[in-house]
Parts: structure tokens; sequence; C-alpha cells
């Protein structure tokens, strides 16, 4: 169903009103009325009015069949990247599906043989562990390292682990969750070399991509030069910077044709090309006309990190706050801290009402970290910051 976008009435953008979803079906605020969720990566923010707007338009019509993308969605995503990060992909090339994770695994099973080796780069994103667990691929940690409250890559490591006769692919996290970094174009230009000198393919999952600070612009893996990158795919979409991940609408690139026709093969046998209505429309109105909210959401996802930063600065400065470039997820250093990060984060629920993700289910490195979503108003961020700071405080160092 391809139709004009509905005119939004400029107005200022409001991310400090709280928003009550307690009574709705969101999976972030199941738990007790008193807990105060931080955990799961959503925005407590409603999503963009061009975005609402669209979808409102779309029920007025009040048929749901099965959709299929109209021109106007893989055109409003051509365009996004040639506007934002000067990418100009192939429409033919876009291959829109139901989500990120779930694209990853199906690229594994279609990509890699049980007992291939998968490389990643710890800590790093809990779904890519799970996914190569399920497909039976062999996991090789090429971890991340912490220098000076700043992860980096270890590419005399990395560059070990590619050579390795069994290592088939390489899961990207770009930007990283949970480190908050965004890799530059000269990490990126490395990796590609390395990958590239080992035939191992890249698999960049870029869904934060669009969450890039000001400071530190985002560089989608497709935008290497395309003599010297490997074979790459690229999984993202609209869900993460514009609260829509609830609609199942994400996309794979892959240029190289024969890779993408076994991808599309590999898609419809998993059945994760049934697309939801609703996402094409929230994924074109977004890509076409929320750029203004979202620099506006960037701005203030900066402020809250700021806060972050200065209340555990001043008041519990023990615990890090690691140095974020993108995202809304605050990765907090409690390793000076006795209990393992799974038995803190139980008693913050506890003892002071408060939920955050262990930093262990990210790997063993992530052990002694806490990650704590920031994508709030400032009032609620206030709230669930003192009550984490008053619940590690009372643990022991």
């Amino acid at each position: 169903m391809e139709a004009e976008l509905p005119a939004v009435t400029k107005e200022p953008f409001d991310f400090d009103t709280p928003v009550d979803r307690k009574q709705s079906d969101s999976a972030k605020w199941q738990d007790d009325a008193d807990i105060l969720p931080m955990w799961i990566a959503d925005m407590d923010f409603r999503t963009a009015p061009a975005v609402i707007a669209a979808l409102e338009a779309r029920v007025a019509h009040r048929v749901f069949g099965y959709p299929t993308p109209d021109s106007a969605y893989f055109e409003a995503i051509a365009g996004w990247f040639a506007r934002r990060h000067g990418v100009h992909l192939r429409q033919d090339s876009i291959i829109p599906m139901i989500g990120v994770a779930p694209a990853i695994q199906t690229i594994l099973r279609a990509l890699c043989a049980p007992g291939d080796g998968v490389i990643v780069q710890p800590p790093v994103y809990n779904r890519f562990l799970s996914a190569m667990n399920h497909v039976g691929c062999r996991r090789i940690d090429n971890p991340l390292v912490l220098r000076n409250n700043r992860y980096e890559m270890d590419f005399a490591d990395l560059e070990r682990k590619a050579a390795s006769p069994q290592a088939r692919m390489l899961l990207l996290c770009n930007p990283h969750n949970p480190g908050g970094r965004v890799w530059t174009r000269a990490e990126l230009e490395q990796v590609a070399r390395i990958c590239a000198r080992h035939e191992v393919m890249v698999v960049s999952d870029e869904i934060h991509g669009d969450l890039a600070f000001c400071a530190h612009p985002f560089t989608p893996f497709a935008a290497l030069d395309d003599d010297t990158a490997p074979s790459y795919i690229t999984c993202t979409g609209a869900g993460k910077a514009f609260n829509v991940s609830g609609l199942q609408n994400a996309f794979v690139v892959a240029g190289d044709p024969q890779l993408r026709v076994r991808l599309q093969e590999a898609m419809t046998a998993d059945q994760i090309r049934d697309l939801n209505p609703m996402g094409l429309v929230a994924t074109t109105a977004a890509y076409r006309e929320g750029e203004g909210w979202l620099g506006a959401l960037v701005a203030y996802l900066e402020s809250n990190y700021r806060l972050v930063r200065q209340a555990f600065a001043e008041r519990l400065p023990h615990i890090g706050v690691i140095d974020q470039e993108g995202t809304y997820l605050a990765w907090l250093d409690c390793r000076k801290l006795e209990p393992s990060s799974e038995t803190l984060a139980a008693r913050l629920v506890h003892e002071v009402g408060v939920q955050v993700t262990p930093g262990s289910i990210y790997g063993v490195e992530g052990e002694g970290f806490l990650r704590a979503n920031f994508a709030c108003p400032r009032s609620r961020l206030e709230d669930g910051l003192d009550r984490l700071i008053r619940g590690l405080s009372n643990s022991r160092s």
C-alpha cells in the first residue's frame, strides 16, 4: 500500500513527559509495579510524530492482509543511507525481514556448517552467543581490551584468530553493545583488511548505528572501499533508533547477488520474511520524515549519559562508567564490588527496586559489569540513578 505520508504538525519534541507503560503489553514493564526497569534495550519515549501519523493513517485503512514492501519502502531506506551515511545502496541489495537477531541466526545456519569457527568480540551482545550455540558453530573469542576506560579492538589477536583454518565469519557489533564504542573508519578498515586477507566474512549488526553521539560519526561497514573489503552482510533497521522494535521490521543488505539469493532462500525457509504491515509503514515514515526527531533524541540521550557519569562521579566514584560514544546503554564497572554481576543485579531488584542486566550474559569478559538503560525521561532516570547508587553503596568493595 503506497500513499503520501500525512502532514505532521511542527512542534518541539517532548522527551521529558513520562509515558505510563505499566498497563501496556511492554515486556520491559511486566514486573512488579514498584520495580523500575533499566534493562531491555527499548526506550520509554513515544516514537517520532511522523511515524505515529503514518501508523494512524494505515490503521484508518482498516484492512490488514498480508503485506509486501512497496517502492517507497526501498526508496526510503536507500535515501536514508545516502543522506545520513554517504552510502549508496542498490535497492535490490535490501532484504526485508522481521528482526536482526533472527536474521543473524539464519545467516549462521545458511553460511556455516556445524563446527565452523565464528569470531566474536566479547563482552558482546548475548544473542550472538546464543545463535552460535543453536547452530553449532565453534566460538572463537577476540576479546576487546579495556584501556583508559574505553574499549579497543585487539587487532594482533584478531589476525591470529582469523588465520585459523576453522574461522569462517566475524560477527561485528557496530556500534558495540554493551561496550558503547562507535568504531571509527580506520578501525573498520583494519578489520576489513584482516578479514579479507584470511577470507573471513563479516556480518555487521548495525541496529544501533543511528544512535551514535554527535562527536562520534557512525561508519557503516558498507561505506568501506569495495576493493579492500571482505565479503560482508549488514543487519540493521529503524527499530532501536525510532523505538519501533515491536513492529518487527528490519533488513539485511547483501551486495553480492549470489550471496543474496542464498540468504533470501534461507530466510524464506526459516519464515522470517513474513512481514508486519505496520513495520513497513513505520520504517518508511521514519526514514523519510524522522530525521529532525532523531537529532533531538540523540541530543537528549547524550545529556542523559552525562547525568549518569556525573551522578556516579559525585556519589559513588569507585563505580566506573565506561566511556560511551553511542547507544543508550550505560556499562557500569562494578569490579571493585565483591558479588558477581548476577548476584548484584538480583540484589538491586530485591533491595532498591531497580532492574539492570548482569554483564556476565555478554561473556566472561562482562563479569563484574552491569548494563543500565538510560533512554527515559530525565525524572525517571534520576529516580533510577538514586536507586542504583543506594543499592550499590550497600555492596561491599
